[in-house]
């Protein structure tokens, strides 16, 4: 296969991934948006988890919230942490507790009532993220998982699941951040008034 040929074939896949996600996962979209703009709505927070390019992830769309998605739009800062950024705090709690808590610790010590958990996971399998998830439903704080299939293990901790009908790890990945995207501009349009 050349290397127009992958181009074309990876593009092409990724569009159809995002036609079965727009058929298939409208509805919990807006659900998970409407989830995260009653928490901001609250003055609540949004917390983010996930590995690997799923905590890049996490860390783009809190950044989109903190500081906006575009500049066609200006609204009050919006309180979100990526959990995956503290390097001291992640390999701390990985040496004292093991890797499988370096989310849950933290959610422990942030997650109040109103807030909202955010899991970003290909899978749905990565303990840690489940733990999370876990710890989270314990403090009241509400859930989001944006996975794939369906949604393994951390399925059944989800308030809302929106999931994308694809097996490709970088397809699903792709469809991620698109969903985060609509998600920050969702919830700009129910907390904020954005109508343009």
């Amino acid at each position: 296969m050349s290397p127009s040929e992958v181009v074309v074939r990876h593009l092409q896949e990724s569009a159809r991934t995002k036609e079965r996600l727009a058929a298939e996962g409208t509805a919990a979209i807006v659900a998970a948006a409407e989830r995260l703009a009653a928490a901001v709505r609250g003055g609540g927070k949004v917390l983010f988890c996930g590995n690997g390019g799923s905590a890049g992830d996490c860390q783009h769309i809190a950044t989109e919230l903190v500081v906006r998605l575009t500049s066609k739009f200006e609204r009050p800062a919006i309180a979100a942490i990526a959990l995956t950024t503290d390097t001291s705090l992640l390999t701390a709690c990985a040496n004292d507790y093991g890797y499988d808590r370096v989310f849950s610790r933290q959610v422990e010590a942030l997650g109040r009532p109103g807030d909202v958990l955010v899991a970003i996971t290909t899978s749905g399998k990565s303990p840690n993220v489940r733990l999370a998830m876990e710890q989270a439903r314990a403090q009241g704080v509400a859930t989001v998982l944006l996975s794939a299939g369906d949604g393994g293990p951390c399925a059944a901790l989800a308030d809302t699941a929106v999931l994308v009908p694809a097996r490709e790890t970088s397809h699903i990945q792709e469809s991620h951040i698109a969903i985060g995207h609509i998600l920050c501009e969702l919830v700009e349009r129910l907390a904020f008034a954005r109508a343009d």
